[in-house]
């Protein structure tokens, strides 16, 4: 089945050259239903990032809505001492607020350690990985511009063809309808000069 291409962009300048055109094609436009809001079924749907981890999500929402950090509780991280003498359950509750803050600060520790061990080569895997995964991204982008050019280009070049086609055609058709009317005009003047012969041999018949 042949394409039919009733509309050339990259060739026709008619909105240009007319611009009352331009004019009744955007009031054509405007009394046009508005587009779905629904996206077409072959079209992916929205990624939501971190939709399984609820602290990422509330993080990166906080992010976007350029609101402050909250700032870092530290009361935990003291060791207040009660007032003097203070009671029995008062020190009891010192106590072992000193014991978690040791406990933390040996945690820490250890995390340190295992981070000074392990970090850096599991810092660099994941720069390697993540690194593989832009290269392949930038290319997969770099493939999809260049099919756009080529697309385009390829659009441009038919349309153009088809274009020169159409306007070498038309010229054609002005040129043979103009000489229609060259053809009709000279059979009118030709019927009327016939005329006026036939007029004039039946006058001088009529004389001799």
């Amino acid at each position: 089945m042949t394409d039919i291409l009733d509309s050339l962009p990259y060739y026709d300048n008619d909105l240009d050259a007319h611009p009352n055109l331009r004019q009744k094609v955007e009031r054509e436009l405007a009394r046009e239903p508005k587009p779905p809001a629904a996206l077409h079924p072959r079209i992916a749907p929205e990624y939501v990032l971190f939709a399984k981890n609820e602290a990422l999500k509330t993080e990166l929402e906080r992010v976007e809505t350029h609101q402050s950090f909250t700032p870092i509780d530290t009361h935990r991280y003291q060791l207040p001492a009660p007032a003097l003498p203070g009671s029995d359950e008062e020190w009891q509750s010192a106590l072992d607020n000193a014991r978690a803050q040791l406990e933390h600060q040996r945690l820490r520790q250890t995390n340190i350690s295992l981070l000074q061990t392990y970090g850096p080569n599991a810092w660099r895997i994941q720069n390697y990985l993540l690194e593989a995964d832009v290269t392949q991204v930038e290319k997969a982008l770099e493939q999809l511009q260049t099919l756009t050019v080529e697309i385009n280009r390829e659009r441009k070049n038919e349309q153009t063809r088809i274009g020169s086609q159409l306007t070498s055609l038309e010229t054609r058709w002005t040129e043979l309808l103009s000489n229609v009317l060259q053809i009709e005009m000279a059979n009118v003047a030709l019927d009327a000069e016939i005329n006026n012969l036939n007029k004039r041999e039946a006058e001088l018949s009529s004389v001799l």
